[in-house]
């Protein structure tokens, strides 16, 4: 199975550098968030004696990026689907168990490096990392990457129409993200919306991102890391069997 997931891989790797504008745009709404939110509610987080927004914000604005690039993977699906280069790799006599983790495995890797290049306009703006914690933050956003590519992957396996796929993420992606505290502290939530933030897969992506970069978990690093790994494996599993059965 080695030589097919590298090849496809590769293939992810490839159309990603050779798309300029696609590295350009995919900084553009992080860093609209980042800015509008950083800065205009800074002044109010301060007066709540709550610290730095900027540094509170960050790691979330890092997990969106990862998340809406990762799952752009499943629009990937489609295209070749209908240009046919889906039906020239399934008919290859490999598993294709293999061709759907090639795929995930080079979206996710596109995923991270544009989370890594938010990262670093984070803190160009004015973020202000733990560096001694950041390889373990780059693991989480790997896993982050892993999770949505995954669901990416599975949906385009499953849905034809591409304007009814992009209507279906924009349906659930947003308020995985709103739903994450990216945006908000978890402490002192109303009980039915801790239980909903609870419920987010993306949830505890950030706050083991905050935990690693700013040391601010609400979780706890552990409980974080079991449930996006579990989370990881059962996506995977998922897509995997979707992308077996996919028709053409």
């Amino acid at each position: 199975m080695g030589p097919p997931i590298y090849i496809m891989w590769l293939r992810q790797m490839k159309r990603f550098l050779r798309s300029k504008a696609r590295i350009v745009a995919s900084l553009a709404q992080p860093l609209l968030f980042l800015v509008t939110f950083g800065f205009g509610f800074s002044a109010i987080f301060r007066q709540a004696g709550a610290g730095n927004y900027i540094d509170f914000l960050a790691p979330g604005i890092v997990a969106m990026a990862i998340v809406f690039s990762s799952v752009f993977s499943g629009i990937e699906v489609m295209w070749d689907r209908q240009f046919g280069f889906l039906k020239e790799t399934l008919v290859a006599p490999v598993p294709r168990t293999a061709l759907m983790l090639g795929r995930t495995l080079g979206g996710a890797t596109v995923a991270l490096i544009q989370g890594l290049l938010v990262l670093i306009v984070t803190i160009l703006i004015g973020f202000r990392p733990s560096w001694a914690l950041l390889a373990p933050a780059i693991v989480v956003m790997a896993l982050i990457a892993i999770i949505f590519t995954a669901f990416g992957t599975a949906m385009g396996a499953r849905i034809r129409d591409m304007q009814g796929f992009q209507l279906i993420m924009n349906f659930i992606i947003m308020p995985v993200f709103f739903l994450s505290g990216a945006l908000f502290p978890l402490a002192g939530l109303p009980a039915v919306m801790y239980w909903v933030v609870r419920i987010d897969p993306l949830s505890y992506g950030v706050d083991a991102l905050r935990g690693l970069l700013i040391n601010a978990s609400h979780f706890g690093l552990a409980l974080d890391l079991g449930v996006l790994v579990a989370v990881a494996a059962v996506l995977l599993s998922i897509g995997a069997y979707f992308f077996a059965t996919i028709e053409v």
